[in-house]
């Protein structure tokens, strides 16, 4: 067990934010318990041992609170970059009491990497722990409204790209937390950028695949179905050279699918789309990009603290 034992710099991280891990414990054990009686809620039978069919204020409670949950984790990863660039780092450098460590034999690169292990480990830990409990809540009220797993909200919350996106708040607190050495302005910085960054690869996540395309004969008939699952991308109409029109050019004169075919040749509709089975590869590729940045923020994090302090 010794062997486990935090020593040196590690233990000294742990000492000084014990009360931010002691209130992370908490969090998550609060939020385990109201989510398992939330769904035990939303799942009782009335008194004669029916379920409800009806009005069920516990499923309606709980599609509530996973849909807010959703939309606050999405700011997890720049309040964890923020805590990082100031209370861990800025506040010390501004301070000087980081010298203090220095004079215990410990080497900058090594007081630097306590700060990061430590956040890292933590943020690992309790992401992960928060997607499951997200996931174990949104698994019964998810397919609704704004709860589809391509919404924001869900996506973040319910796969490996929260962990990613946390990470990402160390890797920019760690560095801008050396080189804003103001503790406000540091978290107030990292957590713009943070929020920048991830709003960046989010607008582009959904042309990490190629769509899939649904057509359907313009006067009806069959075609392919469109999955009910399925993040609708595009619709529109298509000529008989295969061009593509808006969706509205059929209803800009008559409305008559006749009148439309002859004055612009259409012959089917369209719907580009991301199937359910995108979902996946999608978390993953976002995933590996931001990670891949997070080692890059790290490498220049620690290059700058090498530069600054050898």
């Amino acid at each position: 067990m010794s062997t486990l034992a935090l020593t040196g710099p590690y233990w000294v991280a742990v000492r000084q934010h014990r009360r931010v891990l002691r209130t992370v414990a908490g969090a998550l054990a609060a939020g385990l318990v109201a989510v398992v009686a939330l769904r035990l809620w939303a799942n009782s039978p009335d008194a004669a041992g029916r379920y409800v069919t009806g009005p069920n204020h516990g499923y309606d409670l709980l599609r509530l609170c996973v849909q807010y949950a959703g939309d606050g984790l999405r700011f997890l990863p720049p309040l964890i970059g923020a805590f990082v660039a100031g209370p861990m780092l800025a506040r010390e450098v501004e301070s000087g009491t980081w010298r203090l460590a220095l004079t215990q034999s410990a080497t900058p690169r090594a007081w630097l990497g306590s700060k990061v292990l430590v956040a890292s480990a933590v943020t690992v830990l309790g992401s992960a722990a928060l997607v499951g409990l997200y996931r174990l809540g949104w698994a019964r009220v998810s397919g609704t409204y704004r709860l589809y797993w391509h919404d924001q909200g869900p996506y973040e919350a319910a796969g490996p790209v929260l962990v990613a996106s946390c990470l990402l708040g160390v890797a920019v607190g760690a560095l801008v937390g050396q080189l804003i050495r103001r503790t406000l302005a540091a978290m107030a910085v990292t957590g713009l950028v943070t929020g920048l960054v991830l709003l960046t690869s989010g607008s582009f996540r959904w042309s990490f695949l190629a769509v899939e395309t649904a057509t359907v004969p313009l006067g009806g008939g069959t075609g392919q179905p469109l999955p009910p699952s399925a993040y609708l991308t595009d619709i529109g109409v298509l000529t008989s050279t295969g061009e593509r029109l808006p969706g509205y050019t059929c209803f800009e004169g008559d409305p008559e699918a006749g009148v439309c075919k002859a004055l612009t040749n259409v012959t089917a509709r369209y719907a580009d789309f991301h199937p359910l089975s995108h979902y996946w590869p999608t978390q993953l590729l976002e995933s590996g990009i931001i990670l891949a940045l997070t080692a890059g923020l790290l490498y220049a994090a620690f290059r700058l603290l090498r530069a600054r302090r050898g």
